[in-house]
């Protein structure tokens, strides 16, 4: 595990050290990561216990207990509004929104008080990126601190609260909600200067030799102008 050479970890009202991701869990920060940590050939009900199976019984005789798992996985998904068609079937045939929320409800369950979303939306379509959304904002009403890491602010401005922009390493821009509009966040998450100088360069590689224009390039020009200015 990586420890950060600067700052510090604050975790209701503690400052905290942590030497493993475990020791993180254990507190309450669950991590949904970008891939997901499933594993796809699995049912859902399996990835949904994954490493804190169920048991029944005692000593040496303890078992999966395999009823309690589906039965609770049926319940938790339910309360995020997931009706499964059945908890057999493996995970790997859910669609991306419907995986992501599987992740999210198996954390909420684990006790989750602090919830960081890494890239939840990336790679999926506008509806299914909805859906995940949905599962954010049902995930912070019932009392969960929600970090939600991403490069699209169309996704991130509805659902949050506070704003931190992050710029090659650095923070750029920390906003509550009511101090920045979202043109004003897609302009900073996309770097104005950055396509003022990507406008200029686009208009000079748009002229030809002969000092024709190419239209497509021209138009592209006009639009990072447009963004930049906004």
């Amino acid at each position: 595990m990586h420890k950060p050479t600067k700052g510090e970890y604050h975790f209701e009202g503690q400052q905290r050290v942590f030497e493993s991701p475990r020791e993180a869990l254990e507190l309450g920060i669950a991590t949904v990561y970008q891939d997901l940590a499933m594993i796809p050939l699995m049912s859902i009900w399996r990835n949904f216990f994954l490493g804190s199976e169920p048991t029944k019984g005692f000593g040496p005789f303890k078992t999966f207990d395999v009823d309690f798992a589906k039965k609770t996985t049926r319940e938790e998904l339910a309360k995020m509004g997931i009706d499964i068609r059945d908890p057999d079937q493996p995970v790997g045939t859910l669609s991306g929104g419907e995986r992501q929320s599987v992740a999210i409800a198996r954390a909420v369950y684990f006790g989750a008080k602090v919830l960081i979303l890494d890239e939840p939306t990336a790679a999926l379509g506008v509806k299914q990126a909805g859906v995940v959304l949905r599962y954010v904002v049902q995930a912070k009403q019932r009392g969960i601190g929600v970090i939600l890491i991403t490069h699209n602010p169309h996704h991130a401005y509805p659902v949050g609260d506070h704003f931190v922009i992050l710029r090659r390493g650095q923070i750029y821009g920390d906003y509550a909600k009511s101090e920045i509009a979202l043109e004003q966040l897609v302009q900073m998450m996309a770097g104005g200067a950055d396509l003022e100088v990507l406008s200029h360069e686009l208009e000079s590689a748009s002229r030809s030799d002969n000092g024709t224009a190419d239209e497509a390039l021209e138009e592209a020009a006009r639009g990072f102008q447009d963004e930049a200015g906004s």
